[in-house]
């Protein structure tokens, strides 16, 4: 009888998914990236994910991230573990924590694999730092109106901040499910083979490209 995970073994192996299953994953955001991020990893096959946010569902963010009406109200971290747990079977690890640099080393000592899906500059760059000075891999991934982006560390330059509430601009859920998917497959890609690729994502001409 097949089981949930028969079109990834078909398609990538059984040998793939044991090693998908135990690469330590640490998602930094639990929003409209992270967490469809999560979503994504969890259903095909990555089983040591933990995820650090600390803020609450709103109304405003059914649209692009995967809570529901239900959810408001609730921790995101708390609410996506149980949804994850429901759908698949996986249990997260959670921290429901802000990221600072007096925690960062703590938070993420257990990782093989960072990704960085936080929405302001000062996280990322905390971030940043932390995966540098223990030296284990970090991707970053974000959005701007019709573009999104997947960079890994070495080519990934910190933005500056622009002052104004980021969430406070047009965003599509198809821009957000996009660039998703391409980040998940950006991370099996280097768990399975060691590439970094990087990529931008723009809604409006439809178009994924590889970084040159």
């Amino acid at each position: 009888m097949a089981d949930r995970l028969h079109h990834e073994r078909l398609y990538r192996g059984a040998d793939a998914l044991a090693r998908l299953r135990d690469l330590r994953i640490v998602v930094c955001g639990a929003g409209a990236l992270g967490s469809n991020i999560v979503e994504g990893l969890a259903r095909q096959g990555c089983a040591a994910l933990h995820v650090i946010d600390d803020d609450r569902v709103e109304e405003h963010n059914i649209g692009t991230q995967v809570y529901g009406e239900a959810d408001i109200g609730a921790l995101k971290v708390d609410a996506l573990r149980n949804r994850i747990f429901r759908a698949v079977g996986v249990e997260l690890g959670v921290d429901s924590k802000r990221l600072t640099a007096d925690n960062a080393a703590k938070l993420l000592r257990n990782a093989d694999c960072a990704i960085d899906a936080f929405d302001n500059s000062a996280s990322r760059a905390v971030v940043q730092q932390a995966c540098r000075a223990a030296e284990f891999a970090c991707v970053h991934t974000g959005m701007f109106e019709d573009y999104g982006e997947v960079v890994w560390d070495e080519r990934y330059q910190v933005p500056s901040d622009v002052g104004e509430d980021v969430c406070d601009y047009p965003l599509a859920r198809n821009l957000a499910m996009l660039t998703a998917t391409v980040t998940c497959e950006s991370v099996m890609r280097f768990a399975l083979s060691a590439e970094k690729a990087s990529w931008s994502i723009t809604l409006r001409d439809l178009q994924i490209k590889q970084f040159e």
